[in-house]
């Protein structure tokens, strides 16, 4: 059983009484409900498990009865409790409810050390920051980068940028069909049934759908609104697909990443650059096999691209960076990562052809900025995706 990093700071800060509750929130089948069992396992106190994820979402009382079990464990074996809620954005009003029993929990001599998991980045974090704000401690697990699945599958980089980063789907890659349909029906369906549908109403599932086929169709490529209608059936205004397309990123699929402009980093309106935050995502929707994804250059250069911005989102999630992108005429820089006062613009170095590189004319405009090759000439692809993105932005 391979145990991910995150599991031993979860451990830390479990192993004692703290005034805020732990929230573990990131895409559908990167582990973390294994990973919240391996925590009760290391932990060795008495643990109570739940999960919320059932077609009918439950009710308050859910929450209540599983905070009653823990209080039953508690006493007896007067013992702290680990008590964890699964998909606990699922529950219809959890927030407060939540909020109530923790509260009162922690006016109590109940030791319940309490750990929520969620799938959906929009639905946790809005729970989070209007009811429960100053009591929690949020981590972050995404999807398994190119030193994971190395370390626990043996693979080597191009294995891992066609088939990406979801554990589960590591079983099928000797038979690719079987490997697309298990990524397109158990994973992307899924998470597009039970996540986004549930987040909101969607007025028009079939374009939601339609906006995913078309970013995994042209992965780390510009794209208008406008010429999004244009490719798009059932097609609705710019306003819905923004929105959309923010959806998707809550559920960790697709970020629409905007343009960079000094004073103004994220430009209302400008045209997205899609990437997906998993290239499986790409490659289970696509007629190419591995064999004949390598041979071509043209789109193996996308993968690539796309899987450095993937790296970027999934290491750099947090509010202290920004990643966008810059072009102008025919120019264009591949993403540009901001930090305070600071931005760095990455060019990536990956097979394409076709695009001019606008490093050096992006220097010129912004000389303060500093400048980052990724590929041939610069950073080894191989040494970029085993490093955290976080080490090149200090």
């Amino acid at each position: 059983m391979f145990t991910r990093s995150i599991v031993q700071a979860l451990v830390k800060v479990l192993k004692n009484r703290m005034p805020v509750f732990q929230a573990l929130t990131g895409p559908r089948q990167v582990g973390k409900t294994t990973i919240a069992d391996q925590v009760m396992q290391k932990l060795h106190f008495p643990s109570v498990y739940a999960t919320a994820d059932s077609p009918l979402p439950p009710g308050p009382e859910w929450i209540e009865t599983n905070w009653r079990l823990a209080q039953v464990e508690c006493d007896r074996y007067r013992k702290p409790v680990i008590l964890v809620l699964d998909e606990i954005q699922k529950v219809r009003g959890w927030s407060e409810t939540l909020k109530y029993y923790w509260d009162q929990g922690r006016r109590s001599n109940y030791d319940i050390r309490l750990l929520v998991l969620g799938s959906s980045a929009l639905l946790l974090q809005e729970g989070l920051t209007e009811s429960l704000s100053g009591r929690f401690l949020l981590h972050r697990c995404m999807h398994w980068s190119f030193k994971e699945c190395a370390d626990a599958f043996g693979w080597n980089m191009r294995q891992w940028l066609y088939f990406g980063g979801y554990p589960g789907a590591a079983a099928f890659v000797k038979d690719e069909q079987q490997w697309k349909r298990y990524v397109s029906d158990s994973l992307i369906e899924t998470v597009l049934a039970r996540d986004v549908f549930q987040m909101s109403r969607i007025a028009k599932p079939a374009l939601m759908r339609h906006l995913f086929a078309l970013s995994a169709t042209f992965p780390s490529q510009i794209f208008s609104y406008n010429k999004m209608l244009g490719q798009l059936q059932d097609a609705g205004n710019t306003t819905t697909l923004a929105h959309y397309l923010k959806l998707l990123e809550s559920a960790f699929l697709v970020s629409g990443i905007e343009a960079y402009s000094k004073g103004q980093v994220r430009k209302r309106g400008s045209s997205p650059k899609l990437i997906l935050w998993n290239n499986a995502l790409i490659n289970a929707l696509s007629t190419k096999r591995f064999r004949d994804a390598v041979g071509d250059s043209a789109w193996w250069g996308r993968l690539v691209a796309n899987a450095v911005g993937a790296h970027l989102c999934n290491s750099l999630s947090g509010v202290e960076y920004t990643i966008t992108y810059w072009r102008k005429g025919d120019r264009e820089v591949d993403f540009v990562v901001t930090r305070g006062s600071k931005s760095w613009a990455i060019e990536v170095k990956g097979g394409r052809t076709g695009k001019l590189s606008g490093l050096e004319h992006f220097r010129r405009i912004y000389p303060d900025a500093n400048a980052l090759l990724v590929g041939e000439g610069g950073i080894p692809l191989e040494k970029f995706f085993k490093s955290d993105a976080g080490v090149w932005f200090v």
